[in-house]
């Protein structure tokens, strides 16, 4: 049985139902359901299915060579510069007041890590610029380091 015909038979036990308790209220609630379902199922049956051109491989990016990229340069991301780590108790954490030193797992003069949405992407050194802080890339990390990292 199709969604029509169940949408009409629907109507017509409302119909039905409505003739059987001889009110007219119900008689005239019935007909609304009724015929609204059957509108519903006219219109779904005279619906026709969306359709779509098949993609092919120059409609993406013109060529297989060549990559367009220009949908992703205005993406937001989120730069990290990580001068080191330091694990502490929240005992030690809670004793640090203003002046308090933090020692972290590097040395001085070690590069920083320049982490891309949590991603390592290079590693630099601190400048300044104008009064500005920035970093200086002294290496930067390949493609396939960064897939091994992910694995």
């Amino acid at each position: 049985m199709s969604e029509e015909d169940d949408l009409s038979a629907w109507g017509d036990a409302l119909a039905e139902q409505a003739d059987a308790e001889g009110s007219s209220s119900t008689d005239d609630a019935a007909d609304a359901w009724g015929d609204a379902l059957a509108e519903q199922a006219d219109t779904e049956a005279n619906a026709s299915a969306a359709s779509f051109d098949t993609l092919s491989d120059g409609a993406v990016g013109g060529s297989k060579d060549k990559i367009d990229l220009d949908v992703l340069l205005d993406v937001p991301v989120t730069l990290q510069l990580e001068i080191g780590r330091a694990k502490v108790s929240i005992r030690n954490l809670l004793s640090y007041t203003q002046g308090s030193v933090v020692e972290m797992d590097r040395l001085a003069g070690e590069p920083l890590d320049l982490l891309v949405n949590g991603t390592l992407i290079a590693h630099g050194e601190v400048v300044v610029i104008n009064d500005k802080f920035g970093v200086r890339l002294t290496d930067v990390v390949s493609p396939q380091e960064r897939i091994k990292k992910l694995k």
